[in-house]
Parts: C-alpha cells; structure tokens; sequence
C-alpha cells in the first residue's frame, strides 16, 4: 500500500510516535539537498527567469544579507523535518508512496501557497514567479521524501 491513513481520532498520538522514530540523518541529508538545490535553481538554472518575474531583468538582485541564507534555510528545514514526521506517521515506505507523498505535499501545499504567494501587487508576473518558485519545491520536497524513504 503506498500510503496507510489513519483515523484521525489516534492520529495526533501517531504524530507525536512518529516524531519519536525519525532518521535524523536522512533528515539532515534531505535537508542539505533541498538546500543546495535552491542555490543552484535561483543562482544559476533560473537566474535570469526569476529576475524577469520580479520585475527585475537585467539587475542585481539585493540579496547577499544573511537573511536570505537563513531564511530560505530555516523555512526549508521546517518544511523537511514535518515532511519527516509525516513520512513515518504514514508508514510511508516504498519509493513509490514516496513520490506519491511529494506529489501531494508538492502540489498541495507547496506549489499552489507559491502561486498564491506571487499573486500580488509586488510581483509583476506572479505566475512565472509561481512556476519557478513552485517547481523548485516540488522538485526539492520530490528529493527529500526520497532520500528520507531511502533512509528509514
């Protein structure tokens, strides 16, 4: 079975179990790689397409503070470590059910929060932003789930 739900009476109980029992290590080596790969999506496969969807073509982008190292570091460290839990309440543990989990996290939560996100005044073309930012999350929460399965 790819994935085996739960009442949801027991569930926070199993939630807290799962919490128990995750695989540090594969969160950590899911967490690294989701990392790097948004330093390699926005610095270098995207660069220019993000600055187009910020409105921004042809400049610098002002973002060498720390904060946009922790930042995007802290949110994806929270996204990777409940990503985990999940994972384990799940009982997810084939690659197939994996994939099937980023799927739904992916475009679920991450993809469709992206483009609501870009859906602003702010952000001259938000559905570009929301393609780039939300494909980036999919593909990152894709690579971590499968790292954590490999890992349980």
């Amino acid at each position: 079975m790819l994935l085996q739900l739960t009442s949801a009476p027991g569930f926070g109980p199993q939630l807290l179990t799962a919490l128990g029992t995750v695989r540090w290590l594969g969160v950590g080596l899911a967490f690294g790689a989701y990392f790097v790969l948004g330093a390699l999506w926005y610095m270098g496969l995207f660069a220019q397409a993000y600055k187009v969807a910020l409105g921004k073509a042809g400049q610098e982008l002002d973002n060498q503070s720390p904060l946009y190292i922790a930042g995007p570091a802290a949110c994806v460290l929270v996204i990777t470590v409940v990503s985990a839990v999940l994972l384990r309440a799940l009982h997810v543990d084939t690659y197939g059910g994996g994939l099937l989990f980023a799927a739904l996290i992916g475009f679920g939560y991450l993809v469709a929060n992206t483009v609501n996100i870009g859906i602003n005044p702010n952000i001259p073309r938000p559905f570009l932003y929301g393609a780039i930012t939300g494909a980036y999350h999919l593909v990152g929460i894709t690579l971590a789930s499968l790292i954590m399965v490999a890992m349980r």
